[in-house]
């Protein structure tokens, strides 16, 4: 972790003058989503602390909501972790997906919409697989979600799924060959975008459907076979 914190404290500026745990949980959260954090790590308080410039009761709330969204952990005697998923877990961070990104396509009014962020993440997501960068292509991948999410033009729907894309998040570092994961998303990204600048929303769910059922069904396959060896 320790390679991420120069990186953790350019941060610092984002919190201004009103340094508050909300602003710090919301940091955390999305250095989380950028896969910074993986899953297991124990989380420093003094090193954090450190590197943000905030107070160790600041950060210490800024953990506990971040436990309530079960995105760390809190071990009596040893710290706080960043939380590892189980099967079940997965399970339900997709079929929350499922229930959300589906019913924003199947919402959205007539066209044109304003699908200038999600092809920018479609492009991102191609950037990074052309210099071999599997973990960027995941981080796009985000990044292509939410920009869909955000179609729906609700700050709720918004903050619910910041929540559930950062524990998406902790469910791909468990994959030991993210390019295996990660590659055949691109054009189905790529496929969605183009049916919403056809204005065929419905196409687009379709697509969307198959492609988070298969998406499930390839991490859940990891997540089984890591659990068969440790066994």
């Amino acid at each position: 972790m320790d390679e991420h914190l120069t990186s953790l404290s350019e941060d610092r500026a984002l919190l201004g003058r009103t340094s508050t745990a909300e602003r710090v949980s919301d940091i955390l959260r999305s250095r989380i989503a950028e896969g910074f954090f993986p899953p297991g790590t124990r989380l420093s308080e003094d090193s954090i602390g450190g590197a943000l410039g905030v107070s160790r009761n600041t950060l210490r709330e800024a953990f506990r909501l971040l436990t309530h969204e079960r995105l760390l952990v809190h071990e009596l005697n040893r710290g706080v972790f960043v939380r590892v998923l189980t099967v079940e877990d997965v399970e339900d961070i997709y079929r929350t997906r499922g229930l959300v990104e589906c019913a924003v396509v199947r919402g959205l009014g007539a066209p044109p919409h304003r699908l200038d962020a999600l092809s920018e993440a479609v492009e991102e997501g191609q950037r990074a697989a052309r210099e071999g960068d599997w973990k960027s292509v995941g981080t796009a991948n985000i990044h292509f979600h939410r920009e869909l999410v955000a179609l729906a033009g609700s700050a709720r729907t918004d903050e619910l799924m910041r929540s559930v894309f950062a524990e998406l998040r902790l469910a791909f570092h468990v994959v030991d060959d993210p390019k295996r994961l990660h590659e055949p998303y691109l054009a189905r990204n790529r496929q969605i975008l183009q049916a919403l600048q056809e204005g065929d929303k419905n196409e687009a769910e379709k697509l969307l459907a198959v492609y988070l059922q298969d998406s499930l069904g390839r991490v859940v396959e990891v997540y089984r076979r890591r659990v068969s060896s440790a066994s």
